[in-house]
Parts: C-alpha cells; sequence; structure tokens
C-alpha cells in the first residue's frame, strides 16, 4: 500500500467546494436522441453554467484554473445524454509521447485533456476523498488523445474505504484516521494501450506516439460513448450511456428521482491536478 500522510494528502485531494454547496441539474426529458459527435447545436433549452474550481489550493501543477462548464442533460429512449462546453485555449491532444534525444527515445510528459464525471454508486457519498467515510463511485473518464480516438470515455469505479485494503493508496484524514482510496477500469478492454518504441535507440521519427489502439473498447469498460471537438477556444464535448447497462460495477441511473455527482476538468491535467465541481444533484424528470 502506497501511504500519504495528512498534511500531504489534504493538499493532493483537497477537501473540495463541494462539501459546503449542492447545485441541482435538471435531468430533461429530450424528444430525440441526440448524435454524439461533438456538435451541439442541436441540443435543445438554455445551458446551465456550473463553476468549478483547483481541488487543490496552490497547485502549481493545476493548468485549468477556475472557470465556467457549460452543461446540459437530458434522458430519452432508456439513455442519458450528457452535452458540455468549457473555455481551453488550446487542445492537448499527446499522451506522453516518445521524443528523440540524444540517440535515443525518451518519454515526454505531456497530457491529453480530460473530463470526468462522478456519480455516487454505494455508501455515503461524498466529493471529498480524503474523509472518515466509506464509499464507491462511478466515473466517466474522457480524454481527449486517447479514448476520443475510439469514441467513448473509460468507465471506471473508485472505491474509498477506512477498512484496509490492499493494493490501494493509504491516507491519512484530518481526524487522524485512515482511508483507503483504489481506482479500477471497469472490466472489459480498453480502446488503447500504451506505445513504446521496438528498439529505444533506433531512430523512426522525432515523435511517436504514446498509445497504440487496440481492438477494443469492449465490455463494461466501453459503456459510455462520448466524443470531444475544439473549436474556437472551446472544448464541446457529449457522452451518452445506457440508463441500466446490467452490469453490476455500473450505477443505475434507471427509475430513479435524483443522483449524486460531480465533474471535472483537467487541461493537460492528471491525477489529483483537476479543477472540480461542488456537488450536483441530477434531477430526473417524473416517470
Amino acid at each position: 500500500m502506497m501511504r500519504i500522510h495528512s498534511l500531504l494528502a489534504i493538499a493532493l485531494l483537497g477537501l473540495g467546494p463541494s462539501a459546503f454547496a449542492v447545485t441541482t441539474v435538471p435531468v430533461v426529458a429530450l424528444d430525440t436522441p441526440p448524435v454524439v459527435d461533438g456538435d451541439l447545436s442541436e441540443w435543445p433549452g438554455d445551458w446551465q453554467t456550473i463553476a468549478i474550481q483547483p481541488a487543490l489550493e496552490g497547485d502549481s501543477k493545476n493548468r485549468t484554473g477556475e472557470l465556467v462548464v457549460q452543461l446540459k442533460v437530458g434522458v430519452v429512449e432508456e439513455r442519458i445524454f450528457f452535452a458540455a462546453r468549457w473555455p481551453d485555449s488550446a487542445p492537448d491532444t499527446a499522451y506522453k509521447p516518445w521524443e528523440w534525444k540524444k540517440k535515443q527515445y525518451k518519454r515526454a510528459k505531456d497530457r491529453d485533456d480530460m473530463f470526468a464525471v462522478r456519480f455516487d454508486l454505494a455508501g455515503d457519498f461524498n466529493t471529498c476523498m480524503i474523509e472518515d467515510a466509506d464509499y464507491q463511485v462511478d466515473v466517466w473518464l474522457w480524454s481527449a488523445g486517447r479514448s476520443n480516438q475510439k469514441g467513448y470515455a473509460n468507465d471506471m469505479w473508485h472505491l474509498i474505504t477506512q477498512k484496509v485494503l490492499e493494493n490501494a493508496a493509504e491516507f491519512d484524514t484530518p481526524s487522524g484516521k485512515k482511508v483507503y482510496i483504489k481506482k479500477s477500469a471497469d472490466a472489459g478492454m480498453p480502446g488503447f494501450e500504451n506505445n513504446k518504441p521496438k528498439r529505444r535507440n533506433k531512430f523512426e521519427g522525432d515523435v511517436l506516439s504514446g498509445i497504440e489502439l487496440t481492438r477494443g473498447p469492449k465490455g463494461s469498460i466501453a459503456d459510455v460513448a462520448a466524443k470531444g471537438v475544439w473549436k474556437d477556444g472551446f472544448w464541446h464535448l457529449e457522452l451518452s450511456r445506457l440508463l441500466h447497462t446490467g452490469h453490476d460495477d455500473d450505477v443505475t441511473l434507471a427509475g430513479i428521482d435524483t443522483k449524486r455527482g460531480q465533474i471535472a476538468v483537467f487541461n493537460k491535467g492528471f491525477a489529483e491536478h483537476k479543477s472540480v465541481s461542488e456537488e450536483l444533484l441530477f434531477s430526473f424528470p417524473a416517470r
């Protein structure tokens, strides 16, 4: 287990703005299903503005900062759809490429832009991961240079527990107790994997891709269709998933009134270096 002491843990993951506020997000009934292609012009109605801010105060590695995400959420034909639009001065689509330096390839530190939706899956949902709490969340993680090429978002789940958990990150909470965090992809085959040169010292070009596309995605990891398009200084992203997938590792969104959640934006970011919303309460239309 990886252990991080309380002060560092609080700094890394932050208490989060949503510990003090909740924003209701209406999930509207749509007449027709939007095409998941990153073109948001077919979405009816007004945008809802969601403020986000760095999860970590004073994080020098956070390149997102404070901004506003425009959001729409709807349901039709047993599916839920998300449309999100947020400012970004440039599209970052490279993920740890290999660069030719000093007669060999070395992996660069570039990261692609990402967007995440996080849903209450089980337990006592909390937007802060370093708390005396036990809960699970379903996470949809879209990446501009990886999953976007295959038209999906990685379907994942995170387990946060006070019980000792092997192969999990270990943190000290503000109260002095311990919490364990495990992040796992859903079952199945992803649509990409890490790539490396066949020979590190054989020149094949100044820059080689850091990923290789696979025959996937397949299985529960591929439940979320997604497509993002960058234009005019904004990312335009659409996501969609069945309300009920039938997979044990997925949140069920069918037959419910509300669901607690959160969104996050990563500009060239990763791990804790993100900006997050307050708690969001997704309110579904009356059945």
